[in-house]
């Protein structure tokens, strides 16, 4: 099972990104889908997690500019970053966890490969 990130980029101050994670491998369902960050010299920090049924939960400071999504036939997340900030600086990672087509049935959380965003002022 694998976890690819795409659609990280250099984008102005004030601009938009939309990154996607797509699952793939031998994947039964999966849970919750995360979006973490890792900014230099700081500690990875939780962005947003988005459940199956789609309830999102967000941190405090991309409420109202980020937006998590899915698509569960895709085995796909997606994060829409809005008025972005030279803070958001960051490589992003997708997080989710897996239940496995595994007998018997296996459950682990994986993570993506990380896609890098930058903004500038």
């Amino acid at each position: 099972v694998q976890l690819q990130a795409s659609g990280g980029g250099l984008v102005q101050a004030g601009g938009s990104l939309r990154l996607s994670c797509a699952g793939s491998g031998s994947i039964f369902s999966i849970n919750a889908m995360s979006w973490y960050r890792q900014a230099p010299g700081k500690q990875r920090e939780l962005v947003a997690t988005i459940t199956s049924n789609g309830d999102t939960n967000y941190a405090d400071s991309m409420l109202g500019r980020f937006t998590a999504s899915r698509d569960n036939a895709k085995n796909a997340v997606y994060l829409q970053m809005n008025s972005l900030k030279p803070e958001d600086t960051a490589v992003y990672y997708c997080n989710a966890g897996i239940s496995l087509r595994t007998s018997p049935a296996s459950y682990m959380t994986y993570w993506g490969q990380g896609t890098e965003v930058t903004v500038s002022s």
